[in-house]
């Protein structure tokens, strides 16, 4: 899911550049900023969701790439088997499979379980207790089932047995040593040796060196050429031209320099560099799995003299005529462009049965695509019927080409990034401006001399998905015009004079849960490394951030160094914040004066605006857990929302006990209200305290939909101050308020998921009987009432009107067919189009929004990622909320 932003760019003049500020890594831009009165200029900082707000365009999608989608996959393959220590009893040991991966975190079942998916856990590869298949019977450890499931089979020997013959078990050496939970691309180190076949001749190779390995995209020297870059090649991993060390040995093919560079060395040098690096090679051989992707090729079935259109990949501007002019093998032919000139220049290419730019003559004549004659060609339009009969030659069969009309999902004015033909170091900001078939014709934006649109494939290696170079910290040349536009202010946060917390520093209890102290004494980084950090979502979130946002972050940041770590875990919370501005604020007042700390830039977006702060973050490792805890501090939050403890299901600082609700208010307005500190218990019987204007109450019935329409009597009582205050932040608050209420609402339901099918019926005269106790005496309320009440009802047609209201809700129940968590996207669309919200189902199928999603979609989240406005969401928030309950009800149990 994206967003989008409208696009700042911004034009930086030289008088104020600052020597101090670094080139960005991401896309080598200069960002700097002066002061001036509290704003400062924005340098040209390119965004794509903002570039692409501007545009209209949108970003092809990440599947569409399927080279990039491979290098991200882990090494571990969903099905593999192995040992892992139980959860109840650590000394024990059982087999289990791999569900799913993302990154070194693996989705583990224990084998017994069949389809059942309820015990699965998660569990990091770098900490996690695990090993291959047979570890414990070479350790004499004990293998035995958990404890769940220990009465399902009789003899679980037998069972594993069974469950093993024929499963794929995970590599040892994934498990184990340096290569523990890296991925073939991480394996890809600067310096690692392969060969690589050459260019014209399929039976000759010559090893490289990398580089560097820019998410899998390699930067390729020769040996022996170590002090010239200009024969440099750059490849994709997965190229088949790519084998490990040993393997043109093994198949007995020519080990030489490529023709272009053979003459730079002497025979001797050519020789000595060949040894040495076959020496490096055995010392330090290329891990197997880095091939493990590598396509196999298949049989061709061109002869020599065949004909074919090709795009020319010496100008890749043009399709032209082609002629088959050699066959190597059943893998290798080699393809020259058509010259029909007396001499002819040569542009022949290595091609296999799967090459990219070879197509099926008449291609380009029913793809409306224009066919470039030979040079030389004396006809005024070119013909495949007269040239075939000049030449004497038969056109390859189709057979020969592998399916010519796949797009792969890309379409006309999709961005992308891709690799500039002309100098394959440069990677440019791309539109598709035509598809035809298999092919796309690109513009190129940003380049210094203009360029025709050039010719790819959709399964190129060249091509990559939006936000790709800044993933891989690799330079993106952006368009043109993001230089030419005009300067734009932006707000720089200032720091304001310290206001009360609503939860002192000094007033946290730093008992209640022992920290505990890292360990450095083992670390690689020292005191400098920081441990890893948890987002634990289900704490206290404060009235600052989004409780909706914080349950999307990672479960977990680092370990790393701790200006990093913390400078991520501080950004994300900054993102998750209502008004990420006031949150940097609240940043820029954390510091201790014992504090071994540096100064870094943080930066925030919100309603078009940027906000920066300088914020001090702590540099060593001892000093981490105190930092975490001043910063939960000031933002009014638990203690433990992001620590170096996990918290599984109860917070030891009993932060549940604490709603938001009653802080939101008085946090636009700046007051705050005096309440105990998190870790202890608030008696709130007590009747002096003036309720916040009921914001939980508003909201529930706000969503649930039934209760509306009879509750507008209830909240017509507002507070003066409220209709007078016409400041835009109190309206901003409003807004936090409510998604704050609904993000409670569902807290309070995962805690009491128990009580939930007859917990619903309750609620809402335990809302009302609430309601009346705690409206203000009749004097008071007219005083601050917005406009008189046109009817009042006696206590027995309230009562009837209540109980009216429980039986609508009754009657709105909903039964559920199956459990939504195993619903798919077509489930979900179908139940979406049996409600009031039918016209949504389109938007729940572009975002393959299955029935796990569903479950965890909230107003906020509705709001921001549907991009649908208050009234639309409300009411679809009402029938997820219907889904929920009646999952509560049903399943849950």
């Amino acid at each position: 899911m994206e967003t989008r932003a409208s696009f700042i760019a911004t034009m930086q003049e030289t008088q104020h550049l600052s020597p101090e500020k670094g080139q960005s890594p991401a896309n080598g831009n200069m960002e700097q900023f002066d002061s001036d009165e509290g704003s400062s200029i924005e340098d040209t900082d390119f965004n794509w969701d903002e570039f692409l707000e501007e545009t209209g365009a949108s970003a092809a999608p990440h599947t569409s790439f399927k080279h990039v989608e491979i290098s991200l996959q882990s090494s571990f393959q969903p099905g593999m088997k192995l040992e892992v220590a139980n959860k109840s009893n650590p000394d024990t040991y059982w087999v289990a499979t791999i569900i799913t991966t993302c990154g070194q975190l693996l989705l583990l079942r224990y084998c017994g379980y069949g389809d059942d998916r309820r015990a699965d856990f998660w569990c990091d590869v770098m900490t996690a207790d695990l090993h291959p298949v047979g570890w414990c019977t070479q350790n004499n450890k004990v293998l035995m089932p958990p404890d769940a499931i220990k009465e399902k089979y009789m003899d679980w020997t037998e069972f594993l047995i069974h469950d093993l013959t024929g499963a794929r078990t995970a590599p040892a050496n994934l498990l184990e040593g340096p290569l523990r939970g890296k991925n073939p691309v991480d394996l890809i180190t600067v310096d690692s040796l392969i060969e690589l076949q050459d260019s014209q001749n399929p039976f000759q190779y010559w090893i490289v060196s990398v580089v560097e390995n820019v998410g899998g995209r390699l930067r390729l020297r020769y040996v022996g050429l170590e002090e010239t870059e200009s024969y440099d090649q750059w490849l994709f991993y997965l190229d088949c031209r790519l084998r490990p060390v040993g393997w043109c040995q093994e198949n007995k093919y020519r080990m030489d320099p490529p023709a272009d560079i053979y003459s730079l060395k002497s025979i001797s040098e050519w020789k000595c560099a060949l040894e040495k690096s076959l020496n490096d090679a055995a010392n330090f051989p290329l891990p197997m799995e880095v091939f493990k992707d590598h396509a196999d090729l298949r049989n061709h079935f061109f002869t020599v003299g065949m004909k074919l259109e090709a795009v020319n990949m010496r100008e890749p501007f043009h399709i032209c005529p082609a002629s088959v002019t050699k066959v190597f093998n059943n893998h290798y032919l080699q393809v020259t462009i058509d010259d029909l000139r007396p001499e002819p220049s040569k542009i022949s290419m290595l091609c296999h049965a799967d090459s990219l730019g070879i197509l099926p003559i008449q291609w380009c004549l029913k793809n409306g695509v224009n066919l470039t004659p030979p040079k030389g060609y004396s006809g005024q339009d070119f013909d495949w019927a007269d040239y075939q009969k000049q030449c004497g030659a038969e056109a390859a069969p189709h057979l020969c080409f592998r399916n010519t009309s796949f797009s792969r999902g890309f379409t006309k004015n999709m961005k992308l990034e891709a690799v500039n033909p002309r100098n394959p170091a440069e990677i440019c900001v791309a539109s598709i401006t035509s598809v035809k078939g298999r092919l796309m014709w690109l513009h190129l934006e940003g380049l210094q001399m203009p360029s025709p649109e050039y010719i790819v494939d959709v399964e190129s290696m060249d091509i990559f998905p939006v936000g790709w170079c800044e993933a891989n910290a690799y330079n993106l040349t952006p368009p043109h015009k993001a230089v030419l536009r005009r300067k734009r202010r932006i707000a720089v946060v200032q720091p304001e004079k310290q206001l009360p917390s609503t939860v002192p520093v000094e007033k946290i209890p730093h008992d209640l849960c022992p920290v505990p102290q890292p360990d450095t004494t083992g670390t690689i980084n020292g005191r400098y490394c920081c441990p890893q950090l948890y987002i634990n979502h289900r704490c206290f979130s404060g009235p600052y951030l989004n409780k909706g946002r914080i349950a999307e972050l990672p479960q977990s940041v680092g370990p790393g160094k701790c200006v990093l770590v913390l400078k991520e875990v501080l950004s994300m919370v900054i993102n998750a914040a209502y008004k990420p501005g006031s949150v940097l604020r609240e940043l820029q007042l954390v510091e201790d004066p014992q504090w071994n700390f540096q100064e870094e830039t943080l930066k925030a977006k919100y309603r078009g605006k940027t906000y920066r702060a300088t914020v001090k973050i702590v540099r060593t490792s001892d000093q981490v857990a105190d930092f975490c805890r001043r910063v939960c501090a000031k933002l009014e939050c638990c203690p433990n929302l992001f620590s170096p403890v996990l918290v599984a299901e109860v917070c030891p600082e009993n932060c549940s006990i604490h709603t938001k609700t009653k802080y939101t208010y008085y946090y636009g307005k700046r007051k705050k209200i005096i309440k105990p500190p998190i870790g202890e218990n608030n008696n709130m019987k007590s009747g002096h305290v003036k309720p916040a204007r009921r914001r939980k109450r508003r909201k529930s019935i706000f969503v649930q939909k039934k209760r509306r329409s009879s509750a507008v009597d209830l909240n017509a009582a507002g507070s003066a101050e409220e209709s007078e205050d016409d400041e835009p932040d109190a309206m901003e608050d409003e807004t936090g308020s409510e998604e704050t209420s609904s993000e409670l609402r569902d807290d309070q339901t995962d805690t009491s998921s128990a009580e939930v099918p007859s917990a619903r019926p309750r609620r809402a005269v335990t809302l009302r009987s609430s309601t009346e106790s705690d409206r203000p005496p009749p004097a008071e309320r007219a005083r601050r009432s917005r406009r008189p009440q046109p009817h009042s009802y006696s206590e027995a047609e309230k009562c009837a009107q209540v109980k009216e209201e429980i039986k609508q809700e009754e009657e709105e129940k909903l039964i559920l067919d199956s459990n939504p968590l195993e619903w798919t996207v077509t489930d979900v669309v179908r139940f979406i189009k049996l409600t009031d919200c039918a016209p949504l189902a389109k938007i729940f199928q572009e975002q393959d929004i299955d029935g796990q999603a569903l479950l965890l979609l909230t107003l906020p989240t509705v709001q921001e990622c549907m991009e649908l406005k208050l009234g639309p969401a409300i009411k679809l928030c009402h029938q997820i909320e219907r889904v929920k309950v009646a999952f509560y009800a049903q399943y849950a149990n």
